[in-house]
């Protein structure tokens, strides 16, 4: 398993269009993939699953990949979050 910590820069947070994003980048991939934000893990290939962590600007996430791709998901995710939400 490996996982990386994000911080959400974007002004909205994680609102509707980046969530699909995410989810759509995690749907590419055979591992599993969460996100954890305040304690609550969810599945990110689910959008409403996403969207239900309500993530504002400033918060810290953390992605984790867990199977045989595991290294590439965590690279497209991160590549996601750069473009669309933070660092």
């Amino acid at each position: 398993m490996k996982s990386q910590t994000f911080k959400i820069t974007a002004e909205t947070g994680v609102h509707a269009r980046p969530a699909t994003l995410l989810v759509n980048k995690a749907g590419q991939f055979d591992s599993e993939i969460e996100v954890s934000y305040k304690g609550k893990n969810v599945n990110l290939k689910s959008i409403m699953g996403v969207m239900s962590l309500g993530i504002p600007k400033g918060a810290d996430i953390e992605v984790s990949a867990d199977g045989k791709d595991e290294a590439d998901a965590l690279k497209g995710i991160a590549d996601v979050i750069k473009e669309h939400l933070g660092e």
